[in-house]
């Protein structure tokens, strides 16, 4: 009984042990490497453990560009690896061009990945142009309507500009000032209405992609749309704000007024003060005439006789301008 439960421990023992020795000495992976054409030692299998580099990963990059017709060093392979890359991606990237035409080394193809574009997805569009739509852009003519227009901009990756290249989102914040500016030149809507295609040709002209990692293409307007009469609005606006001023000066010229009359009523009862404080004065006056001597008593009558006659003369006139 126990010599049986020795030999299953040993040969548990065994298998454990071939597991670890399988691990870090891939036999199976040396021998595909070798019937795929890739030389590669177990020994320096062995050692990617150690340099925490997966020896599948770099073992079946090599098979792939081997069979490619791509040379591969596998240093080069670990060292972008250890340096956070996509060494799949990269080597996919790397026989797409190939197959393509498309320059492209492996520095330039790492430097793309390590700078977190999709080196494969780059190289596809380089063969595949890819199609962006602008949102709606607006923009208003010379006669004051405004347009909406939405493009379809057609673009190709420049592999040598996606290293510090602008991206997608400067293309279409490019075009679509070259869309406003377009439609701004014009002296009519109608204009770009006929003939929509002048707007293609203007921001083509303008290069664009200067400075991006595309490439474009062409730039088709696929919609236009009328929306506000912009100039009728801001000469409503002007109406409006015109009138408002104009009302304020009316007001104020009224209050000019008005103060002016207030001010004339005040200085005519002013006046009318002062001519009923004279009148006072008049009894004064003639009373210390009569004291003086200076005035007698038929001199008084004779002034009676002729207020009196001032008087009636007064009252005949207001009584004729009744009638």
């Amino acid at each position: 009984m126990i010599e049986s439960v020795g030999s299953v421990g040993l040969i548990i023992g065994v298998i454990v042990l071939v597991i670890i020795v399988l691990y870090y000495i891939p036999v199976g992976l040396w021998f595909s490497a070798l019937v795929s054409g890739v030389r590669i030692s177990l020994m320096q299998l062995f050692l990617m453990r150690f340099r925490k580099v997966p020896p599948g990963v770099i073992v079946r990059a090599m098979i792939e560009g081997t069979k490619a017709g791509v040379a591969l060093n596998r240093d080069e392979l670990e060292a972008h690896y250890l340096a956070g890359g996509h060494v799949a991606r990269v080597v996919h990237a790397l026989v797409s061009a190939s197959k393509a035409n498309i320059e492209l080394t492996f520095n330039m193809a790492t430097a793309i990945d390590l700078a977190g574009r999709d080196v494969f997805e780059a190289v596809q569009m380089s063969v595949n142009p890819k199609v962006i739509n602008t949102p709606p852009v607006t923009a208003v003519a010379k006669d004051g309507i405004q347009l909406v227009a939405k493009a379809r901009v057609t673009v190709r990756a420049s592999i040598k500009q996606l290293v510090g290249g602008a991206g997608e989102e400067t293309v279409l914040a490019r075009v679509g000032e070259g869309i406003v500016s377009s439609i701004g030149s014009s002296h009519s809507h109608k204009a770009v209405l006929e003939n929509p295609d002048f707007i293609s040709r203007t921001v083509l002209d303008k290069g664009l992609d200067a400075g991006t990692a595309f490439e474009i293409l062409s730039i088709d307007i696929a919609d236009i749309d009328i929306g506000k009469n912009i100039g009728a609005v801001l000469q409503m606006d002007q109406a409006e704000a015109d009138k408002n001023i104009a009302q304020a000066k009316a007001e104020e010229r009224r209050s000019m007024a008005i103060a002016l009359e207030q001010e004339m009523i005040a200085k005519a009862q002013e006046m009318k003060a002062k001519v009923i404080e004279a009148e006072a004065q008049v009894p004064l006056a003639i009373s210390e005439a009569f004291r003086s001597g200076n005035l007698g008593i038929m001199d008084y009558m004779k002034y009676k006789n002729i207020m009196a006659d001032t008087s009636m003369r007064d009252s005949i006139a207001g009584d004729e301008a009744k009638k």
